[in-house]
């Protein structure tokens, strides 16, 4: 694979050469840059399979760079120290980052997931992009499935539910979707949004709630008619959710 590496800090460029030398081999670095301005003019003339981008440059960010290429023909892993808004945003487009300093296992990872590609992310981009303007808590999530990239309405959401290493996902319009990601990594994600998990493998948007039957071990009714089953260390929490709804 060829890349390129946008970093302002030359030490930070040269360590993640050394990495990728060490530790994902099959990486050309054909080009670098240490800017907003030099990384745009650098990614237009050159073609890259991947981006190593780091966020905080001195002349702008790297997502700067995304907006002035327009479209992205590239995969992108980006590189920040510890930024709390952004890696949220990154969770919600499911665009890949690396916080630095970077572990080599995650590298490794990333680097894989880059190979193995072969969807586009423009979506995602464009999702991350949107997010990163408002500065406010993401209304829109990015579910990869193994044909593409759906950007979906948190509110259209009735219930996740664990498929092994996928989930699931139930919609207000009855469709369905087997994302490539485990229940566990929605469920930290989507507590902000009032989502509930109430059993080892349901995730449920409390919002879409209609009822609660206590007998037969405790379950709720969704607004679809679907039956979710409450766990027994789950009851009380549920009863206290539903007397704050």
């Amino acid at each position: 694979m060829k890349a390129a590496i946008v970093d302002d800090v030359a030490q930070a460029r040269e360590t993640l050469k050394e990495d990728l030398a060490d530790y994902c081999p099959d990486i050309e670095i054909i080009g670098e840059a240490d800017g907003v301005v030099t990384g745009a003019k650098l990614l237009k003339k050159i073609d890259p399979d991947v981006v190593f981008l780091d966020i905080q440059l001195q002349d702008g960010s790297g997502f700067d760079i995304l907006e002035l290429l327009g479209e992205v023909k590239f995969q992108v892993i980006f590189t920040t120290a510890s930024d709390a808004f952004a890696i949220k945003a990154f969770k919600f487009s499911a665009v890949d980052y690396l916080l630095k300093p970077v572990d080599p296992d995650e590298l490794i990872e990333a680097v894989q997931k880059a190979s193995q590609a072969n969807i586009s992310q423009q979506k995602s981009y464009d999702l991350l992009l949107n997010t990163v303007k408002e500065r406010t808590l993401p209304q829109r999530l990015a579910l990869h499935t193994l044909e593409k990239i759906h950007v979906t309405e948190i509110a259209d959401i009735v219930r996740c539910e664990s498929n092994g290493n996928y989930t699931t996902f139930y919609f207000k319009s009855g469709q369905k979707l087997l994302v490539t990601k485990t229940l566990k990594e929605y469920d930290q994600m989507l507590s902000e949004h009032q989502f509930a998990r109430v059993h080892q493998s349901h995730l449920i948007n409390t919002h879409q709630i209609k009822e609660f039957v206590k007998i037969d071990g405790g379950y709720l009714v969704m607004r679809d008619g679907s039956k979710i089953p409450v766990s027994t260390r789950k009851k009380s929490s549920v009863m206290k959710l539903l007397e704050e709804l």
